[in-house]
């Protein structure tokens, strides 16, 4: 039997909100083991000047406990 934990991470990328769950991802997986998968929960944009210079999504990444 395994035992799973979820947390909720924030990820940004100027490019895409593709490049920022890649991100949000590679970035977890470097303090956490046995990623399982991610939901992401929302999608943002951020506006400059009346400009899109950032997308920002917030994921919950699951991941089985050792």
């Amino acid at each position: 039997m395994s035992v799973a934990k979820i947390i909720e991470i924030t990820a940004e990328s100027t490019e895409s909100f593709e490049r920022a769950i890649r991100t949000g991802i590679e970035e977890a997986s470097k303090r956490l083991k046995n990623i399982e998968g991610a939901w992401v929960k929302e999608q943002k944009v951020v506006v400059n000047d009346g400009k899109v210079t950032g997308f920002r999504v917030d994921m919950k990444v699951t991941f089985i406990m050792e």
